[in-house]
């Protein structure tokens, strides 16, 4: 922002001000335990290299990593949370699998909608598994890479001038076991500075995370199911601090 800073000899400096919106949020806390029975750890200990508590516990630490990128990836690409300029539908043609389509045509025009928003070029792109494959194996794309058999995500990046390109891999089973993409049929545009310096500078969003956050609870032994149980807490909260830092591409990919 230009501020009029021109002061006459012997004026007062103007004086400039900056504060925090102030919008309410509260952490979530997830917390899980795993069961390991004492005849299954008394098996174990005879084994070598198996360590059952700290698998336990690995499995606790990674359903809850999962369920923040969930959490974050729900946030990210709902079309709900993009003001009317800074998201699209594709459709035919303009899809990235289509033959036709220029991905970096339009991610072009999202990076200058970003930078008018927000003053910053994006930084990042997160794909869905299907919106990266369309992107990688995109025939304009191709062309740029003509002697090329691997489209590497640090080609993209280069090619697209942003930082990262970032395939979301994660998946998520229901209770019927059919498996779907966390990050979905999207690609997420936005500036998120890889060490946030407060207010002054815009970012898509935080993760608030409560201090030495997440961390593995004391194993403790429960004589009624005579099992050890493993635990871990995770308590945070994401949200979008900045929206007009970011750009959202639906239904990138027809396959």
């Amino acid at each position: 922002m230009l501020y009029n800073a021109r002061r006459a000899p012997g004026g007062a400096t103007k004086r400039i001000e900056f504060g925090y919106e102030g919008k309410p949020y509260a952490l979530v806390q997830d917390s899980l335990e795993s069961k390991v029975p004492r005849e299954f750890a008394r098996d174990a200990a005879a084994v070598p290299g198996i360590d059952l508590g700290m698998r336990a516990s690995n499995k606790c630490m990674n359903s809850l990593k999962l369920t923040l990128e969930a959490d974050q990836a729900k946030l990210a690409t709902d079309p709900g949370n993009f003001a009317a300029g800074s998201k699209e539908v594709l459709a035919g043609q303009s899809q990235w699998s289509h033959v036709d389509s220029k991905p970096p045509l339009q991610i072009e025009e999202a990076r200058q909608t970003i930078r008018r928003s927000c003053g910053l070029y994006p930084n990042v792109m997160v794909c869905g598994p299907k919106a990266y494959s369309a992107l990688k194996l995109n025939a304009y794309i191709k062309g740029e890479f003509q002697n090329t058999d691997i489209i590497t995500a640090e080609m993209l990046a280069n090619l697209l001038e942003i930082d990262a390109v970032i395939e979301g891999r994660a998946v998520t089973a229901s209770d019927d076991g059919v498996f779907s993409d966390v990050w979905g049929n999207f690609a997420v545009l936005a500036y998120a500075p890889k060490v946030p310096n407060g207010l002054e500078e815009p970012s898509f969003g935080y993760t608030y995370t409560m201090e030495r956050h997440p961390f593995v609870e004391e194993p403790y032994f429960d004589r009624n199911t005579k099992s050890w149980i493993y635990g871990v807490t995770y308590e945070r909260a994401p949200v979008l601090a900045g929206v007009s830092a970011g750009y959202l591409f639906s239904a990138v990919s027809s396959l």
